[in-house]
């Protein structure tokens, strides 16, 4: 898949990599790319069970159960950190079931911008103060097609990932030399997202995990 092959290009040496979104789709796959490729994650999601799997299955590294639209979780755990990370990757992200925008509840449009655009920016306002500590790390904010191009059915998601890249240009032009940000369109993966978006469509789209 191009989006693990590029990500797996900005690290040569173990790293520490952070990723959040880790119990399944583009989250779990990348997280597994890169422990197989050697390197150290600490990730979270929201389900208990999923972490407690992944911290079975892979018990050098670190898993924790959080939200990451909640800053006070999100300081907690990166306070956590034994060390400063190489790599963080803002992958956490929910989409709105189909609907037109005047149909969306308040709540649920609410919360797709709470997981979306502040969860990215709470792990971006503790995160950057260690790495300007350490004087390095990349982030990298999954952002969409949709941050650049918009679909009916769909308004909530692309306000938030508009929102990432605008956030993510900003957030470029603050941060102090030896620190970087991108905002990385991974393409259309046929995910659990995907299903909920394209419905029986989603099958015709790159698998996540290709034969």
């Amino acid at each position: 898949m191009a989006v693990l092959g590029k990500l797996s290009k900005l690290t040569t040496m173990n790293k520490t990599i952070v990723i959040t979104g880790v119990s399944k789709g583009l989250g779990r796959a990348l997280t597994e790319k890169f422990i197989s490729l050697g390197h150290t994650i600490i990730g979270c999601s929201r389900s208990q069970n999923s972490i407690e799997l992944l911290q079975q299955k892979y018990p050098q590294h670190y898993f924790t159960a959080l939200d990451v639209s909640n800053d006070q979780q999100v300081e907690t755990w990166i306070d956590s950190f034994a060390t400063i990370p190489d790599l963080v990757i803002n992958n956490a992200a929910i989409i709105n079931p189909p609907a037109p925008l005047w149909e969306i509840s308040a709540e649920d449009f609410s919360y797709l911008m709470d997981v979306n655009i502040k969860g990215t920016a709470n792990v971006i306002r503790h995160i950057v103060p260690l790495m300007i500590k350490a004087n390095k790390g990349i982030i990298v904010n999954l952002s969409s097609g949709w941050g650049r191009s918009t679909s009916p059915e769909v308004a909530p998601y692309c306000a938030s990932k508009w929102a990432i890249e605008g956030l993510t240009q900003a957030l470029a032009q603050e941060l102090p030399s030896g620190i970087a940000t991108v905002a990385l369109n991974p393409g259309i993966i046929h995910t659990d997202m995907l299903d909920i978006c394209f419905g029986d469509d989603a099958q015709y789209y790159t698998p996540l995990y290709p034969h």
